[in-house]
């Protein structure tokens, strides 16, 4: 167990974006999927990109990793007709390795820990049986999963995670004959899928885009390759937002053009108030007076804490809506999140699928529960670029789960984090 804490700091330098951890695992499956030697770059070795290279592997593919640069040899990749897959915390390892295993033909065992195996698997155990895919579960992980997943219609819905939908895109193309994905309710995370099939693409393989979803043409193959991975707009938020309230940060490795839905932080600090200066793949943000807007965060869910952190700091109520998912994440992150702004003098009050937060002239300091969340942890980091006093809080060591430099690469742009190890 450990704590952080962070010290009130104005922030100022530049910092480069991590490698996208969303880009890695796909990029990582493609490569595997494709059956021969890719190398991707560049790659940071977070807790969730570790998991996607342990089920890589126990599906079979080789993997390494030096100097950034991972190399994946799928040549071996479903040799062996069992394996148990180890998730560890990260759901998008679960959801896209799922059809994976299963395209294989793989008696697969999927386990997980944290919050994982809490997590909805309903989607894939309703709708892969369908497909000659046996499921054995008592409501989450363990999942034991056997039998070939076989071409055809699958309907999903688009409310709960665009996860399902990526692990189906994934596999569907391979399958002999033309496969439908159908969705149900209204699509959320679209930027996901997006980056999905952008990723798909460099690889070779097609995605087409149907009347209510995707139309998969069967009997394609990843062609093996090199890779450029994106930098991860997502983690950038957290310096631009800090700069927003307290300084001025310019984040570099932030490409405006990527697939990523979180590259939209950027017009959202606009209507915060914020100044920026976007040039190529940088961009610089600068503090200016804040003032509050609505954001509808159905497409941006990876955000609203950090957002939540900006409104904060910025004159009237900023109201977050479209977020109910984020109550399944690693935390329920709408309770965790106004709770963090309470905690340090902020208001900030839950709505049925968001947060309304009123700004009150910035926050103080004290005591948060990170909630063994590394959003939460970081979202706290990034109140002290404009707090009044030290802010602790818990579960220090959970940005490994994502971005294992953040402590120090926030502290290259001033921040005082300072880790106490409490197992002594």
């Amino acid at each position: 167990m450990s704590n952080v804490i962070f010290s009130p700091f104005k922030p100022c330098g530049t910092v480069e974006a991590p490698p996208s951890k969303s880009d890695v695992h796909r990029a990582v499956i493609c490569a595997a999927l494709s059956g021969g030697v890719c190398r991707i770059s560049p790659v940071a070795l977070s807790n969730d990109v570790a998991a996607t290279l342990r089920c890589a592997e126990a599906l079979g593919a080789k993997t390494s990793l030096e100097n950034n640069t991972l190399t994946v040899d799928g040549t071996g990749m479903f040799l062996e007709r069992t394996a148990e897959l180890d998730c560890g915390e990260s759901g998008s390892t679960l959801r896209f390795f799922i059809p994976v295993a299963a395209f294989g033909g793989v008696d697969a065992v999927f386990t997980g820990s944290g919050r994982l195996p809490e997590r909805p698997i309903g989607i894939f155990t309703e709708a892969l049986p369908k497909a000659g895919v046996s499921c054995e579960t008592c409501g989450g992980l363990p999942l034991r999963i056997s039998g070939r997943l076989r071409s055809g219609r699958f309907e999903i819905p688009g409310d709960v995670s665009s996860q399902f939908i990526t692990g189906l895109l994934f596999v569907l193309p391979l399958l002999r004959g033309d496969s439908d994905i159908i969705l149900t309710s209204p699509i959320q995370s679209a930027g996901y899928i997006n980056m999905t099939i952008r990723t798909m693409a460099k690889f070779g393989v097609e995605v087409g885009i149907a009347d209510n979803g995707w139309h998969i043409r069967g009997g394609q193959h990843y062609v093996p390759g090199d890779y450029k991975t994106d930098g991860d707009w997502s983690q950038a938020a957290f310096f631009l937002v800090g700069a927003a309230i307290g300084g001025e940060v310019t984040v570099t490795n932030a490409n405006i053009d990527s697939a990523q839905g979180d590259r939209r932080i950027a017009g959202l600090l606009r209507e915060f108030g914020a100044r920026l200066d976007q040039r190529g793949d940088s961009i610089k943000v600068s503090r200016a007076p804040l003032r509050a807007v609505d954001i509808n965060a159905s497409q941006i869910p990876d955000l609203v804490p950090v957002l939540a952190v900006c409104a904060a700091f910025a004159e009237g109520t900023t109201r977050i809506t479209g977020a109910e998912r984020l109550r399944i994440k690693e935390s329920d992150r709408l309770k965790a999140t106004a709770e963090l702004i309470s905690s340090l003098g902020g208001r900030a009050v839950e709505t049925a699928d968001g947060l309304e937060i009123t700004g009150c002239g910035g926050l103080s300091g004290g005591s948060v529960n990170g909630c063994n969340d590394h959003r939460i942890v970081m979202a706290a980091a990034t109140c002290a670029a404009g707090a009044r006093g030290d802010i602790t809080c818990t579960d220090a060591l959970s940005v490994n789960k994502s971005y294992p430099a953040f402590y120090d690469d926030y502290n290259s742009i001033g921040g005082c984090a300072n880790v106490l190890d409490l197992r002594r």
